[in-house]
């Protein structure tokens, strides 16, 4: 993988901040456990209502986990003053979300100075066994604040 320098010294303080401040990310308790210039993991709970009818994990909870994890990455390479937004997402669905917990893991593949795309990958974990469930494609605008 890459490494990545990140543009603002304080990018984990302003991941963290921003995380505390993402509504929909802190009600699905979405947690992160690791944050580094390119790359941010984090874990989730499946709780019932996260699964769709047939009891797999909801495509669109797969989806969001993506665009978090992937986005957060992006966000640890923009410069002080600034934020990214999502402009472009493909998801692929790979196998069944079956299990207690889902990983999300996000990195980028290339930042410039105006779009940062990045990837993630989706798993989840069943009676300790990790399953790949998606992988993620997204490109993000990155916007003076």
């Amino acid at each position: 993988m890459q490494q990545f320098i990140p543009q603002n010294p304080d990018y984990e303080a302003m991941i963290r901040s921003k995380m505390e401040q993402n509504h929909f990310m802190n009600f699905l308790g979405f947690k992160s456990n690791l944050i580094t210039p390119g790359l941010v993991e984090g874990f989730l709970e499946i709780k019932p209502e996260y699964k769709q009818q047939i009891g797999f994990l909801h495509g669109g909870v797969t989806a969001t986990l993506a665009d978090l994890a992937a986005g957060f990455a992006a966000f640890t390479l923009v410069k002080k003053g600034q934020t990214i937004v999502t402009i472009e997402m493909k998801i692929s669905y790979l196998n069944p979300g079956i299990g207690e917990s889902a990983r999300a893991r996000g990195f980028v593949i290339k930042a410039g100075q105006k779009m940062i795309f990045a990837e993630a990958e989706i798993f989840t974990e069943n009676n300790g066994e990790e399953t790949l469930v998606a992988k993620g494609n997204a490109t993000y605008a990155i916007l003076e604040l």
